[in-house]
């Protein structure tokens, strides 16, 4: 039987189940992005909908994947709009001689905007991925056109066992945090949990299982991530669109006021019965909020 997934991904994809998650893993694609980080160029993985308007570049949180956005993304209709895996997570390869640090994520990122799009794009960060828009924003202004932040991290510093992150205990740390969801992957597949919930456990693993992935965890954890930005937030002049779940059990709710207050040109919208990942739990209401600030620059 022919395999209907792209071959770079692990054979585990070939148990999804979901229609919507099937569809998008099939649409993924890699090209190769040459960068300054190394000689040989990056393969770099990503899914596209080429429609109308500016185009939508979304970008993923921590330990996860373009595979967040699985839902949101066909409902953004008449939306021309890019998901991409960022240096060191998702699908993306992991160069064994670049470290993942936030200076690396950015210049690929950069690296891969140029190549691919290289017009000014309405910039989608979700959780870490927001850290990322934020700080892509500043530096390449000229690259975005606005920002959308979904329950974004921006104010918060590195976990304080980052220190103590050495051989041996650095890769256990990493591979405890997989084998947490493999165990609740386990007990879902035991308890005849919904195929929806087991696909969701799926998603929520399965980039896991890409080469190299426990060293650029542990290479990203050390690199202190995005403590550097909450003195620079302040900077952001783009039109922004800032969408929180009401019950983030992540981050809690306090940043997203910060981050209001904070941006000249902000709109803040919370997402009802919601969580830390509304692309994910709410996707019609989130898709919804952005294209009205796509299409209009005005969320209402």
């Amino acid at each position: 039987m022919t395999n209907p997934f792209p071959p770079f991904l692990p054979t585990s994809v070939q148990q999804l189940t979901h229609p919507a998650a099937c569809r998008f893993v099939q649409s993924m694609q890699r090209c190769a992005i040459a960068t300054p980080l190394q000689p040989q160029p990056i393969e770099t993985a990503f899914v596209k909908q080429i429609r109308e308007h500016v185009p939508l570049l979304s970008l993923h949180g921590f330990d996860s994947s373009l595979l967040e956005f699985r839902f949101l993304l066909p409902l953004l209709t008449g939306q021309t709009a890019w998901c991409v895996d960022l240096l060191g997570f998702g699908f993306t390869t992991r160069p064994a001689t670049v470290a993942c640090t936030p200076e690396h994520i950015k210049i690929h990122l950069y690296h891969f905007w140029k190549t691919q799009i290289n017009q000014p794009v309405i910039l989608l960060g979700a959780s870490m991925g927001g850290a990322v828009a934020i700080d892509f924003t500043l530096s390449h202004p000229e690259a975005v056109a606005k920002l959308i932040l979904i329950d974004s991290v921006g104010y918060t510093g590195p976990p304080p066992y980052v220190k103590f992150l050495f051989p041996p205990f650095d890769y256990l740390a990493v591979e405890y945090l997989r084998q947490r969801k493999l165990k609740a992957l386990e007990f879902c597949i035991a308890t005849q949990a919904t195929t929806d919930v087991q696909d969701l456990l799926r998603c929520s693993v399965v980039h896991t299982e890409m080469p190299g992935w426990h060293d650029s965890m542990i290479s990203f954890t050390k690199s202190g991530g995005y403590g550097f930005l909450p003195d620079r937030i302040r900077h952001i002049d783009k039109p922004t669109l800032i969408l929180w779940g009401e019950g983030d059990d992540v981050l809690g709710t306090a940043d997203a006021d910060r981050f209001h207050q904070e941006i000249r040109h902000s709109q803040l919208r919370w997402i009802r019965a919601c969580k830390h990942v509304p692309h994910i739990e709410q996707p019609e209401i989130t898709a919804q909020h952005i294209l009205n600030f796509s299409l209009t620059g005005n969320e209402n």
